[in-house]
């Protein structure tokens, strides 16, 4: 009897299913259906749903599921996924991390376990009594906690007697030196949870409503196979599930030495093949701002895609991401951008989710969008009087929750005007490109390949700040991004290996970013669904 296999990925804009044949590994079927955010069961549904009708394979010869998920790395891109509290325990030099707060204890254990300083209980008790209310998660770091936890048990206990909220203790899922990452580790998996719950209850129902019943694993970010039961306290390697399935896509093409190349909606991920294997990243992965223990492929990824949201601002000056929105030529049930867009606050519009019952809500926000319908930030300050950073934090705050859509101009939108691609509503991304070329005293054409010059040179400037930081440990952030405005130094680089180009927006950005490193693109069959690809091909190992 054949068995098959299904990889699926979950992504920030679309969710891609693939059909394997496990006895040769050859693609019987692929699917790819939007990602409803606020309902993942919805696109993970239809697309199981496409890929079963498309290949007309039977149901129990299915032998498992394997998932990839981008969701993860899009999270800690765009500064979204659970508000964490991390409270880091014993005489240790003061960092910061992108979270809620970060609150440093005395306390802690020399390198034999003996206890350095009596923990400050009375301490971390009136500090939970302060934060309970701006925090959903919390991560605990004990000094030397991988020989003597007890501080980390006792935080925990107290925790949970006053904010019985989850709590990740850094000894049961770090063993390594360096409070710093340990810190970042236990925190990311506390603010991943709530994603993991989601993503996960979502497949759950979709393999319920297409009646599959075969074991179901994660791929995490080191290309290791983890049980769905086990992925939620475990949330922080998933952090790298795209990636390492984009990797393990690219390690499939049998070339020696490559860059793979993932252009998402949200994110741009880069990985190294070597000597035609994934490379490991000997000290734990990187993703934005995080540098942590999370054992992983050796990737980057960067806040830009083909929806990232596009700002002009007060200056004139036009801004690229990190943060996604829907595209216009891709957004339904919102108003003509005529009546909204334009610079600054009004760069974007926001809508509840529908069917959200906002008469459950006492939030003037909310409200305001029940009571006026989709609007701009312009307007929601107008009618509630929220401005600068509370709002801009609230509405933070609602999109990650899944309360609130929101749409403005993008490179897709860009890319149909320019008459490259046609998925969407052309006639509303011209639209928006005539308003906010308007805004610059550009035409249309101008403006739109600006921004698709703008997103090809940010990956550009992600590949070269990958290699050097790679091979030499440092980054030039902030060099290379602006290396093209020296007056008087010029600065060119180039790449000797390879790229391996994934994503649907692939095509469309990579051609002119390898011509300009010196190189080469190639875009594998069923490239456009790789990371499927990936996830399947990771799943059957050890199968």
């Amino acid at each position: 009897m054949s068995k098959y296999i299904i990889g699926i990925d979950t992504g920030g804009t679309y969710t891609d299913a693939v059909l394997l044949d496990a006895a040769d590994k050859r693609v019987l079927a692929t699917a790819k259906e939007p990602t409803t955010h606020h309902r993942l069961a919805l696109s993970t549904g239809r697309a199981l749903r496409t890929l079963l009708q498309k290949s007309g394979v039977n149901k129990d010869h299915v032998s498992r599921l394997a998932l990839s998920t981008t969701l993860a790395t899009n999270a800690v891109i765009e500064k979204k996924g659970a508000r964490v509290a991390a409270f880091v325990i014993g005489y240790v030099k003061h960092f910061r991390l992108p979270i809620t707060a970060t609150i440093f204890i005395k306390g802690g254990h020399d390198i034999h376990g003996k206890e350095e300083e009596p923990l400050d209980i009375n301490n971390i008790v009136d500090t939970i009594q302060g934060i309970r209310n701006d925090v959903d998660t919390y991560a605990v770091c004990s000094a030397m906690s991988m020989i003597n936890s007890s501080h980390e048990l006792v935080t925990e206990k107290a925790i949970s007697m006053i904010d019985p909220k989850p709590v990740f203790c850094s000894h049961t899922i770090s063993q390594h030196a360096g409070m710093r990452e340990r810190t970042a580790t236990a925190a990311l998996h506390a603010k991943l949870m709530p994603l993991m719950q989601d993503f996960i209850a979502g497949v759950q129902a979709a393999m319920i409503e297409n009646k599959l019943h075969c074991p179901v694993f994660l791929i995490a970010g080191n290309g290791t196979q983890v049980s769905i039961n086990d992925a939620t306290q475990q949330a922080g390697i998933t952090v790298a599930s795209g990636p390492a399935c984009s990797a393990g896509f690219g390690a499939a093409q049998g070339i020696q030495h490559a860059l793979v190349v993932d252009v998402g909606g949200t994110t741009t991920d880069i990985a190294m093949i070597e000597n035609g294997e994934t490379a490991l990243s000997p000290e734990g992965c990187q993703v934005g701002d995080w540098q942590t223990h999370v054992e992983a492929v050796d990737m980057f990824t960067g806040g830009v895609g083909g929806d990232s949201h596009v700002l002009v601002d007060a200056n004139g000056k036009i801004n690229l991401g990190p943060g996604r929105v829907i595209p216009l030529s891709m957004a339904k049930g919102f108003p003509e951008c005529e009546s909204w867009l334009g610079a600054e606050l009004k760069s974007k519009c926001i809508s509840l989710l529908p069917k959200f019952d906002a008469r459950k809500e006492d939030d003037p926000i909310i409200y305001a969008l029940a009571a006026n319908g989709p609007s701009t930030a312009d307007t929601i300050r107008q009618k509630t009087g929220f401005s600068g950073v509370p709002l801009d934090k609230r509405l933070e705050q609602l999109s990650r929750n899944q309360i609130i859509l929101e749409t403005g101009f993008t490179p897709t939108d860009a890319l149909h005007v320019l008459k490259k691609i046609k998925i969407g509503d052309t006639l509303r991304a011209q639209a928006g490109a005539e308003i906010l070329a308007g805004l610059l005293g550009m035409n249309v054409k101008s403006f739109c390949t600006t921004i698709i010059e703008m997103t090809e040179i940010r990956i550009e400037n992600l590949l070269i700040d990958y290699v050097i930081h790679r091979y030499w440990g440092k980054s030039l952030t902030g060099f290379i991004s602006t290396r093209n405005d020296q007056p008087v130094l010029d600065v060119q680089f180039s790449i000797k290996i390879p790229l391996i180009g994934i994503g649907a927006a692939a095509r469309y950005f990579l051609p002119r970013v390898a011509k300009r490193l010196g190189t080469t693109v190639k875009f594998p069959d069923y490239c456009e669904v790789g990371n499927g690809v990936g996830a399947a091909l990771l799943g059957l190992e050890k199968s």
